[in-house]
């Protein structure tokens, strides 16, 4: 850790990984929270591996057209926006099997990463770093584009909490009282895009979906409420994502898996505890009960 610190003033790529993971950190455990109470993780997935079709694309373009505006942050947004439009129409219109979408979106958009890869001539980024991340490869321009994206969910978050709250917990009754449920089921799905991009930078595409719905859990076990239950999970995020670079700069390993193990190993420590507590609470009461009938 003390490596880690010292090199953190002397290395602009590990200042720029830092700061990744923390600007992620706000969007993404914001987001987080609305995954988990609206139950929505298996659509976060299917957006979450479409990505890969908009970041092959998008490097395709920058080598064979010479497109250097598109980077491949651009078009991982530009891949996640389509994909949640698409699931999100598909879920509330279309007669087709839910699931049944998902699973293709999610297939087409790996298939589509992978043939533009292969087709990109001269490789100079692996596909093992968009599928498990690359946050110690952020440039300055990707880290102002995340910067953007940032600011873009926090800024709708602000607006529109109350009707997204409606919407995740009482869609009949948001319904009843003239909130659009489709437009900001749209809205929110799209958001969520947004908070995927971001994380496929910290963690890679495989891995994303772990980072958004883990901070989001074990914040749930604090509080019951939803503002503070996003702002518990910001936190956790940037806990997780700083604790994760720092240990795996030391010990030489992976930053995205890292971050992972380290945001599971405090998910299931918060469980145990919770679970040896409420054992506790209970024996405490059963004895105390049974002194009181003695």
């Amino acid at each position: 850790m003390s490596e880690f610190i010292g090199d953190l003033a002397k290395y602009h790529f590990l200042q720029y990984a830092l700061a990744t993971g923390l600007l992620a950190s706000v969007a993404c455990g914001v987001i987080g929270g609305y995954v988990v109470t609206r139950r929505i993780t298996y659509l976060a997935g299917g957006i979450a591996h479409s990505v890969l079709a908009g970041l092959g694309a998008a490097r395709y373009c920058r080598v064979v057209y010479q497109w250097e505006w598109l980077t491949p942050l651009l078009g991982a947004v530009i891949s996640a926006l389509i994909a949640a439009v698409v699931i999100g129409l598909v879920s509330l219109y279309a007669r087709e099997r839910e699931d049944t979408v998902i699973g293709a979106v999610w297939a087409l958009g790996m298939a589509l990463g992978v043939l533009f890869i292969s087709r990109t001539p001269g490789y100079g980024e692996d596909l093992m770093s968009y599928l498990f991340g690359n946050i110690l490869m952020v440039s300055p321009r990707d880290l102002r584009i995340i910067a953007a994206l940032d600011l873009v969910v926090v800024v709708v978050v602000v607006l529109f909490y109350r009707r997204l709250l409606a919407v995740c917990f009482d869609e009949e009754f948001a319904r009843l009282r003239g909130v659009k449920v489709e437009f900001y089921f749209l809205l929110l799905l799209c958001l969520t895009a947004l908070g995927v991009v971001l994380l496929v930078m910290v963690v890679g595409i495989v891995m994303v979906i772990a980072l958004l719905t883990i901070p989001a859990a074990v914040a749930g076990n604090f509080t019951g409420r939803l503002s503070r239950l996003m702002m518990l999970s910001v936190f956790f995020t940037a806990l997780f994502t700083t604790t994760g670079l720092a240990v795996s700069y030391a010990a030489d390993l992976p930053a995205g898996a890292t971050t992972i193990i380290v945001a599971g190993a405090a998910y299931l420590f918060v469980l145990l505890s919770k679970r040896l507590l409420h054992s506790i609470k209970f024996r405490l009461a059963w004895q105390s009960k049974n002194i009181t009938l003695q």
